[in-house]
């Protein structure tokens, strides 16, 4: 990527094969210093750049050189966002976008001819269904679902002309969990492009590209800001899919704005530090919501009681920030909860500092109807918790009193 400098640990001179460490490749991959050797990377809140001459200006639109031409396809802020992702994914390269659904939607269309089929977890993001339902349709893009408590039936939905296998994994807002190594062997099998959306786990937790992915889709907005600040997506994976991805955006214009992009990446050098106790807040309240009468299930990758607990001890660090539980009596009980509360709030978002409690069936996944809602593993008292990182006591507090009254 465009003026990058190397890590700390190369720059003072140990090994070319010295590891990199995830908390290091999150400080230290910086855009190169200035003439005025800051510290600090400053934005750089400009359209375009300047040309030495008319041999320098055709020479980079002949891309003859890496450089910086126009900030919609390229800019030091979002480049060092991206470099920082490749480096965490142990991608060979990325680009950023506006949104994590913009990441979704330019990804596939950037890959996708008319006539193509995707295979796809039927438990996916809301807005993701729609594209694959009411979008691609209109480009004679066909998909088939398959049920991610059966695995062992994606190889029925294959056709000659499927050319991509998507998933999430944990997914949302269900938290089931697939087995990354196994979907990496049946895209090898049958040379399909394999896309995870590694949104739930961040590159810290999970890095699909090990288990066999060809692309890796993060809503940045989501855990990877952390803050509930700005907007942000990035696709990172193999170079030859990243260049039409690239060329189809630089086009189309999804680009992640420079002062999002330098918010991110100062996000991301306390990514690990800030899942750490995300991830142990979550344990401790899925261990609570374990005990009470009021649940049908809870789930959640790191408990035991989860059927899929094996496989994310395989693949996931952590178990992640996020909750889910089925609250006995239905919708109007998962309404009468979240209303409630007195700490955590009440969002449509995730990943926050702050705990965000959603009741999926009434809000974002209200305009599907009954059976897609319970196709996707969507139920009428299902409650999705992202825990935040306020003390652990007033967060479970306010959980138990919310339940009780």
């Amino acid at each position: 990527m465009e003026n990058l400098q190397a890590i700390e640990t190369e720059k003072n001179g140990l090994n070319a094969h010295h590891e990199e460490h995830f908390e290091t490749i999150a400080v230290r991959t910086q855009s190169e210093r200035t003439q005025y050797q800051e510290h600090s990377v400053p934005l750089y809140l400009t359209s375009s750049y300047v040309f030495e001459d008319s041999e320098d200006m055709r020479a980079s639109f002949a891309e003859e050189k890496e450089r910086n031409i126009y900030s919609r396809f390229t800019n030091p802020n979002t480049s060092e966002f991206v470099e920082k992702i490749v480096k965490m994914e142990s991608a060979e390269a990325g680009y950023a976008f506006a949104t994590g659904m913009s990441a979704v939607f330019s990804t596939l269309a950037a890959l996708l001819n008319s006539g193509d089929h995707i295979v796809a977890a039927r438990s996916v993001f809301g807005s993701t269904h729609g594209l694959f339902t009411k979008y691609f349709p209109k480009w004679n893009i066909s998909h088939s679902y398959f049920d991610v408590n059966e695995p062992e039936t994606i190889e029925s939905f294959i056709k000659p002309e499927t050319k991509i296998l998507f998933a999430e994994s944990p997914t949302n807002p269900g938290v089931d969990i697939l087995d990354l190594e196994n979907l990496g062997k049946i895209a090898k099998k049958h040379d399909l492009i394999l896309i995870i959306d590694n949104c739930f786990a961040t590159p810290y937790i999970q890095n699909p590209i090990k288990f066999g992915a060809d692309l890796v889709i993060h809503s940045a907005t989501k855990l990877i800001d952390g803050q509930g600040r700005v907007l942000g997506g990035v696709t990172v994976g193999r170079e030859d899919l990243i260049r039409e991805i690239y060329l189809f955006s630089r086009n189309t214009g999804p680009a992640l704005s420079p002062f999002n992009a330098w918010i991110l990446s100062k996000s991301l050098e306390t990514l690990s530090v800030r899942l750490e106790k995300h991830c142990e807040n979550a344990l401790k309240v899925a261990g609570f919501l374990e005990e009470i009468e009021q649940k049908e299930h809870v789930k959640y990758p790191f408990l035991k009681s989860h059927p899929q607990y094996e496989v994310a001890k395989k693949q996931m660090r952590l178990g992640g920030n996020v909750v889910a539980f089925e609250i006995k009596g239905g919708i109007d009980a998962g309404r009468r909860f979240i209303d409630k509360l007195q700490l955590c709030t009440r969002s449509a978002n995730l990943g926050d500092t702050r705990t965000i409690v959603t009741h999926p069936a009434s809000t974002t996944h209200s305009k599907l109807s009954e059976n897609e809602r319970l196709e996707a593993g969507i139920t009428d008292g299902l409650v999705r918790i992202s825990v935040g990182l306020e003390y652990i006591e007033d967060i479970i507090n306010d959980l138990k009193t919310a339940l009780k009254n």
